[in-house]
């Protein structure tokens, strides 16, 4: 059985990770390469759940239009931001911003508190969506 680490998923983030630190690094047109490596990303999801509620394609769409935001000189600091996030994911699968994503009015099923703040963001990694879904008596 393969590792989950060796799906298209982990590849596209391990990927976009090696881009962003070579970029920042050495060669800039390697965030060139990160941005349109993201839009493809984008296409891709967007094409498997042709809808832009899908969660996973707004989590990629977010990602995507930070590394545009990026490429402006003063929040050049931004790509330093995803590599951490990015590494983040690609090496204990904890995508804060999916789990920033998931705290959208359009995507949260319970009010906001506290609790439910603190355990979007401190539980421990998860296999699939961090999104909540509504429970079967909403």
């Amino acid at each position: 059985m393969k590792s989950d680490k060796f799906n298209l998923i982990w590849t596209y983030w391990a990927i976009t990770d090696i881009l962003l630190i070579v970029g920042v690094t050495l060669e800039p047109t390697a965030l060139k390469l990160a941005i349109i490596l993201n839009a493809v990303q984008v296409l891709h999801f967007y094409w498997l759940t042709p809808k832009l509620s899908n969660f996973a394609v707004q989590v990629r769409i977010a990602y995507l239009l930070l590394l545009v935001v990026a490429m402006y000189p003063p929040l050049f600091f931004v790509f330093y931001l995803q590599i951490i996030g990015t590494t983040a994911m690609v090496l204990v699968n904890y995508c804060f911003l999916a789990r920033f994503m998931s705290l959208m009015p359009w995507n949260k099923v319970e009010p906001y508190s506290l609790s439910m703040i603190w355990q979007t963001f401190f539980t421990k990694p998860v296999s699939g969506s961090v999104q909540k879904t509504p429970s079967p008596s909403a």
